[in-house]
């Protein structure tokens, strides 16, 4: 079994102000995000329809 490791990103969401969370989405079957100024800290996961979700409801609240 190949495993495969997370790649992680700056989320296109993250503001300048070092509120930044990281995700990593290549990974089949879950989408993984943590807090980019704690990368050994806690880490959520999330199915990908669920994050997707989150998503589309996070843009139509956010001006």
């Amino acid at each position: 079994m190949t495993r495969v490791a997370p790649r992680w990103r700056k989320s296109s969401r993250s503001d300048n102000d070092g509120n930044c969370v990281e995700v990593a989405d290549n990974l089949p079957g879950v989408v993984l995000v943590r807090d980019s100024k704690d990368r050994s800290g806690p880490t959520l996961s999330f199915a990908p329809d669920a994050w997707r979700s989150f998503l589309a409801r996070w843009s139509a609240v956010r001006p």
